[in-house]
């Protein structure tokens, strides 16, 4: 053999032994993936009333912050009663502030008139009484006199008493028991009206999280049921990889041990780590997912990412993963 077919020889053997270490390559690392797909916990946004769907702010496929609004259904009831109920707290605040003051300031003058002219008549009987008296000593006076002057005095006496105790009452207001009642009265419609102030809420609903608004069920106009989804939302933080992994590899895989997802048309893996590990070997993967036989038995386990690497992420797209050290 001459010498240059020795050399295309052995270059054609060089060359053969490294494609098939190649391919040997390819097939360990095959073997290292499992099967998986993104999936996404949604959050669905409704409202605790139905109603007709008055306004829908947004529409699919647009990103939304936290506290943007969503959807309105119709309100005209809500918004009569919580009219109504702020009307009761004015009335029932307006009572209890009466109820603290004391009378009028006219009743007040009135009252105090009429104890100085109780003080004078007082003032006049206790001096008529002092007369009779001195007469009685002196035997110039008569008994009668002497006891319709103390007569005059204790009436006079007592109508200070009694005037006094009244204008007193008058400037400290209602009693206890009125103010406790008309304050119980007051707290009870202003429960009223933050139940009917929450009613108004619940007809306006915002989004609870930033997000992508994955998808919206019903049209403006619709009647929308208590309790049914209006908005599905889809934050990055809720997307996550599930990969099948076979009962002989299970045991080499631990909770927050870090992954490599493979992804279609993406040139670099995203990394992530193990959040979930299912704790029996009760799932299949998806028939359009599976590579081999349907009844194949493997251990479910999620992956999470942080949620910008999430955001590449799709739910229901097809991915590789391969387990970290």
């Amino acid at each position: 053999m001459s010498g240059s077919r020795v050399a295309r020889a052995i270059v054609f053997a060089i060359g053969a032994l490294a494609a098939v270490g190649l391919v040997g390559g390819c097939n360990r690392t095959d073997n290292d993936r499992v099967q998986g797909y993104a999936e996404g916990e949604f959050v669905y946004v409704a409202s605790a009333y139905a109603g007709a769907l008055e306004a829908l702010h947004v529409r699919r496929g647009d990103q939304v912050k936290a506290g943007d609004p969503l959807f309105e259904l119709e309100s005209a009831f809500e918004k009569a009663a919580r009219d109504e109920a702020e009307r009761r707290v004015a009335q029932a605040k307006a009572n209890f502030e009466d109820v603290k003051k004391g009378r009028r300031p006219t009743e007040i003058e009135s009252m105090e008139a009429q104890l100085r002219e109780a003080r004078s008549a007082l003032e006049f009987s206790d001096k008529e009484l002092r007369r009779q008296e001195s007469l009685a000593r002196t035997r110039s006076g008569a008994l009668e006199d002497l006891e319709r002057a103390r007569s005059a005095y204790n009436q006079d006496s007592a109508r200070v008493s009694r005037l006094e105790a009244d204008l007193k009452t008058a400037r400290l207001g209602s009693r206890e028991d009125q103010i406790a009642a008309a304050e119980a009265n007051l707290r009870a419609t202003q429960a009223t009206l933050a139940k009917a102030e929450w009613d108004l809420a619940q007809k306006r609903q915002v989004a609870p999280q930033a997000g992508l608004v994955y998808d919206t069920l019903y049209y403006q106009g619709e009647w929308v049921a208590a309790g049914r989804p209006v908005v599905a939302l889809l934050p990055p933080q809720n997307i996550k990889v599930r990969a099948f992994v076979p009962e002989q590899r299970i045991g080499a895989i631990s909770v927050g041990q870090s992954a490599r997802v493979i992804v279609d048309g993406v040139s670099e893996p995203l990394a992530g780590r193990v959040a979930f590990i299912s704790p029996r070997a009760e799932y299949t993967p998806p028939v359009i997912y599976s590579r081999e036989t349907r009844a194949k038995l493997v251990f479910m386990v999620e992956l999470r990412f942080d949620p910008e690497t999430a955001a590449r992420l799709h739910p229901g797209q097809p991915v590789d993963v391969q387990f970290g050290p």
